[in-house]
C-alpha cells in the first residue's frame, strides 16, 4: 500500500523529537511518498529560516527527505477527491485545514496510508486511514 508522510514527521525528525530510525522502522519495506503540498510546506520552512546557514542545513535536510519520499502532483483526480471531501466535510461542519485538505485527497486517490502527528485533523476525512508516528 505504502505511506503518504505528512510535514509534521519530517519537522519532528528535524528537531530530533523523532528519530530518523523510527521512520524506518515504521514504513518498513512500503514505499513513501509526500504531498506536492507537503513539499511546499518543507521550502516554507526554509525561506523562513532565521539566517543563512540555517536554511542551508534546511535545505539539505527538505532534499534529503525527497530522495527518500518524492512528491506526488496535485492533479485532475485529486482536485476532484479534495473538493468531494471539502464538500463532505464543510457539511458536517468538520472541516480542516486547506492544506491538510489537499494532504488527505492526494493519499486517498493514490491508495496511501497516510502518516503524520496531526490526527485530530486527520481523523475527520472519511475513509483515510491514519497512522500517528
Amino acid at each position: 500500500m505504502g505511506y503518504l508522510i505528512d510535514s509534521g514527521i519530517f519537522i519532528a525528525i528535524e528537531r530530533g523529537a523523532l528519530a530518523p530510525e523510527a521512520f524506518v522502522g515504521q514504513a518498513g519495506d512500503e514505499s513513501c511518498f509526500v504531498s506536492v503540498v507537503t513539499e511546499s510546506e518543507l521550502w516554507h520552512g526554509v525561506h523562513r529560516a532565521s539566517t543563512a546557514e540555517r536554511a542551508a542545513k534546511r535545505a539539505a535536510f527538505v532534499e534529503k527527505c525527497l530522495r527518500e519520499a518524492p512528491s506526488l502532483p496535485a492533479d485532475h483526480l485529486v482536485a476532484r477527491k479534495h473538493a468531494l471531501i471539502w464538500a463532505q466535510l464543510e457539511a458536517s461542519g468538520l472541516v480542516i485545514g486547506a492544506h491538510d485538505l489537499w494532504i488527505a485527497a492526494t493519499a486517498l486517490v493514490h491508495d496511501l496510508k497516510l502518516a503524520t502527528r496531526n490526527e485530530r485533523e486527520f481523523r475527520r476525512v472519511p475513509g483515510l486511514k491514519v497512522e500517528v508516528w
